[in-house]
């Protein structure tokens, strides 16, 4: 115990996936105990803790339909969940902290810093207090705009639909509560599809971005690097794909060819943006045709932007490998984005990243090849979804074996708290030696 306690006090991603931990634990037993469920019995425990999971972990599969097996303080709990999961664990210890007027330690702040992504262990409180207040602002203007659609269609309950679905979109989570279909029914509703998708891209850039923008007065030149490579990635990526799935499912009985062009437009839009980690979805995932398929696991591998509610490798490092690579074919010697010079240990975490998040999604489909009889493209579309905590799935989910269901919900614990701070959970020394090796010649390529 003593060590243990003496490892989380000196290794803040170990504290991380503690935290992560110990809220999904607490959520399963809530969502297990009878107050939960509609008819008052006790649900199964192995979809309580896959519920938990993709709640906390802002995914949105789910192996119950949650409408019809929670009450409202089920539901409840479950935007409870989602909330903690979007803010992080450190952000929800960080507030029930300032509430109770306790001070906030430096192992506190190393913690909070390693949540973020911060570079800086400076104005960390500031921080979290910037988080806070711009999640509740952004949701409530959310829920608000929400209301005008809920509350005439299903009435008082329509404040509860607004608030839960607001928190759901900021928070990348794509969990609904309207019963089978997700948005299906607002497809022809391109007001509410806008206010959904404004909700998911903000929730997908990351607070430091926000900060940025505001300390820049909105004017471009003047914002970070990382600022303006993770705008130009979100704009980049939310074009692209509203071209790709305009074109590629625009005669497609199935899903777009019936709606008018306008809606068209705003459906392959709203799935551009809902595919890089929120979950919702207005046209049916299980009839798109298989280049959609494709491109839709491109896009949710890629998820969103760091210290933001979205999962995935992130826009930030797949940007790095790209001009890595652009730089590489061009025969430069430095990789330089922006006026600024890359350095090699921000490569370095890029590939890491990348290689490391390949070979897991790859060995996961592999072991389910062996254990699910379904098409090889439909698992693999739900192990990515899993890992990129999307949520978007070909209808798999509630059909999964009970050990096909842990495996993803590993794959979605991974995905969310991310898979180098498990990593460094367990080792997190640096090697440093006082003597370098001679260079050695490999060929490659």
């Amino acid at each position: 115990m003593k060590q243990l306690k003496d490892k989380l006090e000196t290794n803040p991603p170990a504290v991380l996936t503690m935290g992560f931990f110990l809220i999904i634990t607490v959520g399963s037993i809530l969502l297990f105990l009878p107050f939960s469920s509609k008819n008052l019995n006790f649900t199964n425990f192995l979809d309580c803790v896959f519920i938990s999971t993709s709640s906390v972990c802002v995914t949105g599969l789910s192996t119950i339909n949650i409408t019809n097996e929670f009450n409202y303080i089920g539901k409840f709990i479950i935007m409870l969940l989602i909330q903690a999961g979007g803010l992080g664990f450190m952000t929800m210890a960080t507030m029930v902290a300032m509430i109770l007027g306790e001070k906030i330690t430096l192992k506190d702040r190393l913690v909070i810093q390693e949540q973020m992504g911060s570079t800086k262990l400076s104005g960390m409180v500031k921080l979290i207090r910037y988080v806070i207040f711009s999640t509740l602002l952004i949701e409530g203007v959310g829920a608000f705009l929400m209301s005008f659609v809920f509350i005439p269609k299903f009435g008082i309950k329509g404040i509860f639909y607004s608030i839960f679905h607001a928190i759901s979109a900021f928070c990348n989570a794509g969990f609904d509560i309207l019963g089978e279909n997700s948005l299906e029914m607002f497809n022809a509703t391109p007001y509410m599809l806008f206010v959904v998708s404004a909700l998911i891209i903000l929730g997908g850039l990351g607070f430091n971005v926000y900060i940025d923008i505001n300390n820049s007065k909105f004017k471009f030149n003047k914002y970070s690097l990382h600022t303006k490579i993770v705008l130009v990635m979100t704009l980049g990526l939310v074009i692209l794909g509203t071209f790709m799935f305009f074109v590629l499912e625009y005669s497609n009985v199935n899903t777009l060819k019936n709606l008018n062009f306008f809606d068209k437009i705003s459906n392959a839009f709203f799935q551009s943006v809902t595919t890089r980690t929120a979950g919702f979805y207005s046209i049916n995932q299980t009839h798109f045709t298989e280049s959609s398929t494709i491109f839709t696991i491109f896009l949710m591998f890629i998820g969103g932007s760091p210290a933001s509610t979205a999962g995935g490798i992130k826009t930030t490092t797949i940007f790095l490998l790209i001009v890595t690579t652009i730089s590489f074919i061009k025969n430069n010697d430095e990789i330089e984005v922006f006026k600024r010079r890359i350095s090699f240990s921000l490569v370095k975490r890029a590939i890491g990243i990348f290689v490391i998040s390949l070979l897991l999604v790859g060995t996961v489909v592999f072991t389910l090849t062996l254990i699910e009889d379904v098409d090889f493209i439909n698992l693999l579309f739900e192990t990515v979804s899993a890992f990129a905590t999307v949520g978007l799935s070909k209808d798999l989910t509630p059909h999964l074996k009970d050990i096909t269901k842990v495996f993803i919900i590993i794959l979605m614990f991974i995905g969310r708290v991310g898979p180098l701070t498990i990593i460094f959970s367990f080792y997190n020394k640096v090697n440093k030696k006082k003597f370098k090796y001679s260079n050695g010649n490999v060929i490659v390529g």
